[in-house]
């Protein structure tokens, strides 16, 4: 092959390789619909709190229990942590010794801290639970780009208050953590159904 004809060869595939370019470029796109990774869960599994505060309940197998390091973190405060998941649920305990003024100051305090992420959340929904062994809770669910998706409160309204929150600590979008969100609720509800005062 002549060094003109290699030149004339060259001319063609380069030719050729935008001509297609060209006719692909007319073509309709189609975008492709948006996926996120998969997550792995856990099996629930539970066990029973240590013997060391004034309520107890079961927890997951998967989850750590640790004291609230918080600046204004008081006694028997805890974080329930699932390093797998990378997310807790921070459970705030306060005695109540039959002040109803100071329980209803406490409830307002809940309230506020929910709709504390109205910016964020484009869904706030309010509910009271009611738990197999008598029970009220009152739950948050939270819809939207927020830290905490799912936030509760019980008492007996007159000795104890117990505020749990789920806590998500990736910055990652909420619908693709949709699954750990359904998980938290789930082993958030087994918390409220096993919790016992002591």
């Amino acid at each position: 092959m002549g060094k003109v004809q290699f030149i004339k060869l060259i001319i063609f595939i380069a030719l050729f390789i935008i001509s297609l370019s060209c006719s692909q470029s007319n073509q309709e796109y189609t975008p492709k619909p948006r996926g996120f990774n998969r997550i792995d869960l856990p099996e629930h599994q539970y066990q029973l709190l240590p013997d060391e505060h004034p309520y107890s309940f079961e927890y997951s197998k998967d989850a750590i229990i640790q004291l609230d390091t918080f600046k204004g973190a008081e006694p028997h405060w805890i974080i329930v942590y699932y390093p797998k998941l990378n997310s807790r649920i921070q459970f705030t305990y306060k005695a109540i010794n039959n002040d109803i003024s100071r329980l209803q100051n406490m409830m307002i305090d809940a309230s506020k801290l929910a709709f504390h992420h109205d910016k964020k959340a484009y869904s706030i929904t309010d509910k009271i639970y009611l738990t197999k062994n008598g029970k009220k809770a009152v739950i948050f669910e939270l819809e939207g780009e927020v830290p905490s998706p799912y936030q509760f409160f019980v008492t007996d309204s007159t000795k104890h208050y117990l505020r749990g929150a789920v806590y998500l600590m990736t910055a990652t979008e909420n619908d693709s953590l949709r699954p750990i969100i359904d998980y938290m609720k789930v082993d958030t509800k087994h918390i409220l159904e096993t919790l016992k005062w002591k």
